[in-house]
């Protein structure tokens, strides 16, 4: 391999590091702080704790350049639209008289001013608050917090990169404001924005940074001529500033494509680049632009997504390959390593043999690191951790834990009849209409109720050791007679048991299911203080017996109302795992599936009439590029359907999405042939079931009338209001009355408070509809 000269050895550095501390302190800090237990002060320090732990930890692993600016209290799309001005109009007044409160109720509300709408962070399981600009909105710089943190950094000694969401992506991400018309471009806004992010730049450079990464992850996408030109002109414009640090341009997520050879050639000092994935394409990609001479080239050769060791050799070749196209090579991970959980050290109930296949946000930082010696010195100076390398793959590939070849035979099996229902909807809602009775506008909630102090205890309890199953079960029996005799009361027409039993929606199964390992410490953010720990999906899926069936029938005994069996989608249980990446996505799906298909088969024997089979995550891993997405959607739209058509016609399928964009699989969604689709729905105020119309989509549809990601209670005419756009859209004898999402992180005050008003809203647009 041709080394770098020693003045250009290759450097180490990663776009970004997990925020919420080893025992999720961020969390803590910050729900305190909400409930009036932690001070402002308190909060503050906490967060500089962590970001001075985190910097720290990367710098003894070797990173040479640590990020800043990265760090979030709740996310750092919210922190770039405080950062430009770009601030609401119904939340000026509460930022303006306390920044901190002001800044959490653009993220999540208050009783009076609904927050910003949520959705997730390109084909990632990660939401971010979607800025809203309009024609008349004014941009003005703050860059206290970006220049803060960077002088935390510097003060500690260390060479830190201040990283920045990039000019072009933040107009791409946001949406017409309340009030502005829908087909208003915030693109149009670059030339008032640009200036803003120049005054930034020079405070930074000010401050001391040598460097800025500006993240375009928005360009790996299909751009528009249009498009492509802002992005041309933006960075003409920036990289002609005077008064500027050295500009780092940054894409991830997949490859640069039709953006690239507009930034290889713009007057920026490096672009960073992903070369996992797509890292063939991309070569060749930089290749044909004649490389970047005299340029910086941060070769994202560690994947930041997923939690498996990197090949390191096959990296180190990527990386030699690179070394004739760039001016200097150093070498990162993909993208943000806040996708991925903190240290695999910390997992000590995992099989160590299984245990070195991994490699979290510290052990990357090592590759990394590792990479970076072998390209400045050769593959000799890490000759010991290339051999160890080599090792844990070989281990991986001959384990039994990731074949099974029964469930290989099965699926192989598998017929294009197994993912068709035996009649068409029509004919299908006939018979679930005369089963189940329901009245117009049924109502009906998503499945999970909040998780109260005792539940969570008994939890705790039980892995403890300090009460038994016995006594945990009888806890959840009673959390279930609970919430069943709540929604009757309520006045809900289908009911479900609550979901008391589930820690998450797709850990609980994964922890039933062979082939997954579970962690206990491998917690990622989702959004705000909501962190997830995401099963491991290791080997072939298989069910070893039933894992909802009793909880469902004994809510079904409770009442003469339905209760919904609830199951997590096949395409949910990949998206929200660090799924295997030794075989096509299609056919891991296809095996969850299979075993997902027993369970709703076990559940229809049991009794259960309406079963729901949520797939919140089949927006969200949708491939970035318009060619890749129909194999996607075909193995996609085939697994839920091979899930759920093994039932009786009078059997009624729902399933659930929430928080994405769906305008653009609305045939998808229609492809899976489920009878009732439940949808976010309340922060966009209808626009799905518009999107359903616009399509002509023939099934039940319930768009969410209440927003549960905020604490805020919808009055009964909000939600009415709401359900009566849903009516412009959706005929009233295919519209359902529901929350945009499951209940788990809400409190009991303000759930029953919402859920009146629900109910109450329904009742009122039914009479209004008799009346008529």
């Amino acid at each position: 391999m041709t080394n770098q000269s020693t003045a250009t050895a290759a450097r180490s550095t990663v776009h970004g590091y997990p925020r919420q501390g080893r025992n999720r302190e961020l969390k803590k800090a910050v729900e305190g702080y909400w409930k009036g237990a932690v001070p402002a002060d308190a909060l503050r320090a906490t967060a500089a704790g962590l970001r001075r732990t985190n910097w720290l930890q990367l710098a003894g692993a070797g990173i040479d350049e640590v990020p800043t600016g990265d760090f979030s209290l709740y996310d750092h799309v919210l922190d770039t639209s405080v950062m430009v001005g770009a601030i609401p109009d119904r939340h000026r007044e509460a930022v303006a008289a306390d920044p901190l409160d002001g800044y959490f109720a653009m993220a999540r509300g208050t009783q009076d001013v609904a927050p910003l709408e949520m959705t997730k962070w390109f084909d990632t399981n990660y939401h971010y608050l979607v800025p809203e600009l309009g024609p008349g909105t004014v941009f003005t710089a703050d860059s206290g917090r970006q220049v803060a943190q960077l002088t935390e950094a510097v003060a500690l000694g260390l060479t830190a990169r201040p990283v920045l969401v990039g000019p072009v992506t933040y107009l791409l991400l946001a949406k017409p404001a309340p009030g502005v018309a829908e087909d208003f471009d915030p693109l149009t806004l670059l030339d008032r924005l640009l200036p803003v992010y120049a005054e930034v730049l020079a405070d930074l450079r000010a401050a001391g940074a040598e460097w800025v990464q500006l993240d375009e992850p928005a360009l790996v996408q299909d751009r528009s001529r249009a498009e492509l030109g802002a992005c041309e002109r933006a960075y003409r414009d920036l990289g002609s500033l005077t008064d500027r640090p050295k500009l780092l341009v940054a894409s991830y997520f997949g490859r640069l494509g039709e953006a690239l050879p507009l930034l290889a050639k713009a007057p920026v000092e490096g672009l960073a680049l992903d070369f996992t994935e797509t890292a063939a394409v991309q070569v060749d990609d930089l290749a044909a632009v004649g490389g970047l001479p005299g340029k910086r080239l941060v070769a994202g050769v560690v994947n930041g997504r997923n939690i498996w060791i990197n090949d390191l050799e096959k990296s180190l070749s990527i990386l030699g390959t690179l070394l004739g196209l760039a001016g200097r090579v150093d070498v990162a991970s993909s993208c943000s390593l806040l996708h991925v959980p903190l240290d695999a050290a910390a997992e000590r109930e995992i099989d160590p043999q299984v245990l070195r296949w991994l490699a979290f946000a510290r052990q990357k930082t090592e590759e990394i690191v590792t990479l970076a010696a072998g390209l400045a010195r050769g593959t000799g100076a890490v000759a010991a951790a290339l051999a160890a390398n080599r090792a844990g793959l070989a281990s991986r590939r001959t384990s039994p834990v990731t074949r099974d070849p029964a469930v290989r035979a099965r699926t192989a099996a598998v017929t294009g009849a197994d993912a068709r229902r035996t009649l068409p909807y029509g004919e299908r809602a006939a018979s679930q209409r005369a089963r189940l009775g329901l009245p117009l506008l049924p109502t009906t909630t998503i499945g999970s109720f909040p998780q109260t102090a005792e539940l969570r205890a008994a939890r705790a309890g039980l892995r403890a050791g300090r009460i038994d199953a016995a006594a945990y079960d009888e806890r959840i029996r009673s959390e279930i007679q609970e919430v069943i005799t709540y929604q009757e009361k309520a006045g809900l027409d289908v009911l479900v048991h609550g979901e008391p039993e589930r820690n998450d929606m797709v850990q609980y199964f994964a922890e039933r299911l062979t082939g997954y390992l579970a962690t206990r410490h491998g917690w990622v953010q989702s959004y705000g203080t909501r962190y997830v720990r995401p099963p491991v999906l290791a080997g072939d899926i298989s069910r070893p017996g039933p894992m909802t069936v009793d909880w469902t029938t004994y809510a079904q005994s409770l009442t003469d109302r339905p209760v919904k069996g609830m199951l997590t989608g096949p395409v949910t249980m990949l998206a929200w795992s660090f799924v295997r990446d030794d075989q096509p996505l299609g056919d891991t799906a296809r095996q969850v599936a299979l075993a997902l298909r027993d369970e709703v088969r076990d559940l229809e024997a049991a009794g259960t009439s309406v079963i729901q089979v949520d797939e919140p995550a089949l927006r969200e891993t949708l491939p970035l590029r318009a060619a890749d997405r129909p194999a996607y959607l075909s193995w996609a739209t085939e697994a839920f359907r091979l899930t759920t058509s093994g039932v009786r016609p009078d059997t009624q399928v729902h399933t659930h999405m929430c928080y994405a964009e769906f305008g653009d699989i609305v045939q998808a969604i229609d492809d899976l042939d489920a009878d009732v689709i439940s949808l976010e729905a309340a922060r966009s105020h209808m626009q799905v079931a518009h999107e359903l119309a616009a399509h002509a989509y023939p099934r039940e549809a319930g768009p969410g009338v209440y927003d549960i990601h905020s604490p805020r209670v919808p009055s009964a005419e909000e939600a009415a209001d709401l359900l009566r756009a849903g009516l412009r859209a959706i005929p009233a004898e295919r519209l359902w009355v529901n929350p945009d999402c499951g209940l788990k992180t809400r409190g009991w005050p303000e759930t029953r408070a919402s859920l009146e008003s629900l109910v109450a809203a329904a009742r009122t647009v039914r009479d209004e509809l008799a009346a008529s």
